[in-house]
């Protein structure tokens, strides 16, 4: 099993975007978090069978994220 880093950015109209980093071309947007929650889950699956069927090697999840504080 791997596991991907999600980025969830919400966007200016209230809605939200979610992308994989380490999955190129792959990101979609829903009307709710968790909309883009379900679809971005949806969409790693389904990009990792069509890089299966097309005999691609599977990225391995190598972004990590952090958050940093700082004083504003």
């Amino acid at each position: 099993m791997r596991e991907y880093l999600v980025i969830f950015e919400r966007a200016a109209d209230g809605g939200w975007g979610a992308y994989a980093p380490d999955l190129p071309g792959l990101g979609v947007v829903g009307d709710t978090r968790e909309e883009a929650d379900t679809l971005i889950r949806e969409g790693i699956a389904l990009h990792i069978a069509g890089l299966h069927e097309d005999g691609l090697p599977i990225p391995e999840p190598v972004t990590t994220a952090e958050r940093i504080a700082i004083a504003a």
